[in-house]
């Protein structure tokens, strides 16, 4: 049947991929989260994971959500508009909304449901969302679903957004969108002057914070909190999948916009509420978070010093201040040799080739975690230097 040739032909492609080992994806290892990780009878450093804080293998967070499935069960069964809203998570998103600095908070099922969800029920026909060329792909389908005029803006090019706005009709109704940090290069938004020109031009903000949760801002709040900014936003949101521990995600606003949200985001209606036992998860990590507050700057120390042994070693790094470490390569072969080289070596990295960044700018991602030894961190910088000066890198 003719309407699987896409399908057949896309598998020979993966399958030649794989066969010149330039197929990164889909990889099995257990536990996933961990700083060492098994991949079938070997064990390998962890630097790949967005598990910034650690706290997916907490030991408080592991009991409080065993604890939850043993109380609740493993599912609601049931959208939240339903019967599937317990008193976890109302009580989370009364939690979100006190650790985000707004009126109220609603919890979607993913991360990706987040953005989409709220995008397409905030913005509508006639609407403008001015949207960042290096937002997450759930910024981009939440734009094609809200049917709203969308231009895009040059990454963090604050004279670009700025002639865009000023070409729009002052009376239309404006929604600039951006990623807090963004998670291929590690780059954070010029959010001060992102809300400046909000401000002059009578346009609303709203920032995906869901790689700078947990890993910005002195307590962890975030992108917002880096720069001071708390509660200067329309809406902040993020996802469960990184710092937090688990699936989900949430937006935070006046209670007006959650309220809407709650109750017109076709996303958030219909789909199944997440379990119970994953808000048990977040309100751990949040409290985990809360009390261990040398977390914050374990992951600060752990992350200058994979920067620092790098940059040392001759790798090209882009700049940033949080976990994530761009080593630039540029050619897409040799990312993919070093990322298999690394993991024969002992080393899981994330390979990133176009179109997740542009032609000529391929890197390998590496991601910090405070649960990383220092002796871990150590052999895993060993490990980089040995392949470097194999492929000719460093």
């Amino acid at each position: 049947m003719a309407l699987f040739d896409k399908c057949r032909e896309f598998a020979r492609l993966i399958q030649g991929l794989k066969e010149r080992r330039e197929f990164f994806y889909l990889r099995e290892f257990d536990p996933a989260a961990s700083s060492v990780v098994s991949m079938g009878a070997r064990e390998l450093i962890m630097l790949g994971s967005n598990n910034y804080l650690g706290l997916a293998t907490h030991p408080r967070v592991v009991e409080a959500t065993r604890q939850a499935v043993a109380e609740y069960g493993t599912g609601a069964c049931s959208s939240r508009v339903l019967t599937g809203t317990t008193s976890l998570h109302a009580r989370l998103e009364r939690r979100l909304a006190e650790f985000k600095g707004t009126e109220d908070a609603v919890v979607f099922s993913t991360g990706f449901m987040t953005m989409m969800g709220t995008i397409s029920a905030i913005a509508g026909k006639g609407d403008l969302v001015l949207s960042d060329e290096f937002n997450h792909a759930s910024i981009v389908e939440g734009c094609r679903l809200a049917g709203a005029d969308v231009v895009v803006y040059r990454h963090n090019d604050m004279t670009d957004l700025e002639e865009r706005l000023a070409k729009c009709a002052p009376e239309r109704d404006k929604l600039i969108v951006t990623d807090g940090v963004f998670s291929m290069k590690g780059t954070i938004a010029d959010l001060p002057r992102i809300r400046a020109l909000a401000t002059e031009y009578e346009a609303a903000v709203m920032v995906d914070d869901a790689h700078g949760t947990g890993a910005l801002g002195a307590t962890g709040r975030g992108t917002l909190e880096h720069f001071g900014m708390e509660g200067e936003v329309d809406l902040i949101c993020g996802t469960f999948s990184k710092s937090l521990g688990t699936t989900g995600g949430f937006t935070g606003s006046t209670l007006d916009v959650v309220t809407f949200l709650k109750l017109q985001s076709r996303p958030f209606i219909f789909s199944a509420s997440p379990p119970p036992s994953s808000m048990a998860t977040v309100l751990a990590c949040l409290d985990v978070m809360r009390d261990e507050p040398e977390l914050f700057e374990r992951l600060r120390t752990k992350s200058e010093f994979v920067k620092k042994g790098l940059a040392e070693m001759g790798f090209r790094l882009e700049p940033t201040v949080t976990p994530i470490v761009p080593i630039l390569i540029g050619d897409d072969s040799t990312v993919f040799r070093m990322a298999g080289e690394l993991e024969d070596e002992g080393v899981v990295v994330n390979p990133v080739v176009p179109p997740a960044v542009p032609p000529g700018s391929s890197l390998i991602r590496v991601s910090v975690m405070a649960s990383l030894s220092d002796e871990e961190l150590g052999r895993a910088l060993t490990k980089f230097g040995i392949v470097g000066r194999r492929l000719g890198i460093i």
